[in-house]
């Protein structure tokens, strides 16, 4: 598997005391050995990973950062090449991921406690462009609006970047709507087309995430697709298309964490820690909002958070330790 350069950020200005009486060096296991996480590609997985590394040093712990690609690192986690991943989204997970689970090469952590949902958005001039939205099928009576020279005869759909699979064509597919999906080069070349929809009133239809600040800003709307459900993704009676499964909106988006099996023998007490670590969509949001649009560092937003939120991180170290 190809994986990205090491990157291991500096976390100075951080710095917080830890009490020798906390625990035992065999209750916290390999202390000289960095916990290496995983860097993914969005501003929200960056945030999320960096404040857990925070925590996890405030416990007595080294920390790495290991640039990796969502869904080519699952093999490298397995074998301990990467030792967690703490934010991971079970609606586009690779099977091979559900895999190695399965096979007990990999641990989940448990729900990290974002409300996320993922689907197609639209901007307010594309809402003028196409009356009838949100529901699905006006996308059918309108499509002729966004079409374009690549896409011609169909619409123009912007997909999720091909890291993160392939949720929006899947959709497409399966309901059957006149559209063309084009993956997207980044997260930011999504907002780039958001941003370029609202500025100058085109059409756009995307497929994108919340947690996100570019909702609040753009006024972003979700189409209202047929409703998930698991019957839906087994039983091609469900849904509007009798031949086919997906054809409707994603299950709610379980955020979970995930690690290496021999994350809990080697580091007890971190283990611990990563299990507990929770971070809220409303938490989560205005610290994406400061990165991306305000510009500022990634290391000072965690470093904020950290700094004023002790009551709720501390407990996980006195709870673990103990």
């Amino acid at each position: 598997m190809k994986m990205h350069q090491a990157l291991k950020i500096a976390l100075a200005g951080c710095a917080l005391a830890v009490s020798a009486s906390w625990t035992s060096a065999a209750e916290m296991g390999a202390v000289n050995e960095p916990i290496k996480l995983a860097i993914n590609e969005w501003t929200g997985q960056h945030i999320t990973t960096q404040i857990a590394g925070k925590i996890l040093e405030a416990a007595g712990y080294k920390v790495e950062y290991i640039v990796a690609g969502y869904q080519n690192m699952w093999q490298a986690m397995s074998e301990g090449q990467l030792d967690a991943a703490m934010e991971v989204w079970a609606s586009n997970v690779t099977a091979q991921y559900r895999q190695m689970h399965e096979a007990g090469k990999l641990e989940d952590l448990g729900e990290l406690g974002l409300e996320a949902r993922e689907g197609f958005v639209y901007t307010p001039p594309t809402a003028e462009l196409c009356p009838g939205l949100p529901d699905w099928k006006a996308l059918e009576k309108c499509a002729s609006v966004f079409v374009t020279p690549e896409t011609m005869p169909l619409g123009r759909a912007v997909d999720y970047p091909a890291e993160y699979g392939t949720p929006g064509a899947d959709r497409i597919k399966a309901l059957g709507l006149p559209f063309k999906p084009i993956p997207a080069g980044s997260e930011g070349a999504v907002v780039a087309e958001i941003k370029a929809s609202v500025e100058r009133k085109t059409p756009l239809l995307a497929f994108f995430w919340r947690p996100h600040w570019a909702f609040t800003k753009y006024h972003l709307e979700f189409v209202n697709l047929p409703k998930g459900t698991p019957e839906c993704y087994s039983d091609p009676a469900y849904g509007p298309n009798p031949n086919v499964t997906g054809d409707c909106d994603l299950l709610p988006s379980a955020i979970f964490k995930a690690a290496w099996p021999g994350f809990k023998d080697k580091w007890p007490a971190a283990y611990e820690i990563l299990k507990g670590f929770k971070l809220s969509v409303d938490a989560q949001e205005p610290m994406i909002e400061a990165i991306d649009v305000d510009g500022q560092s990634l290391e000072s937003v965690a470093s904020k958070w950290v700094d004023e939120n002790t009551s709720t991180w501390r407990p996980l170290i006195d709870q673990a330790t103990k």
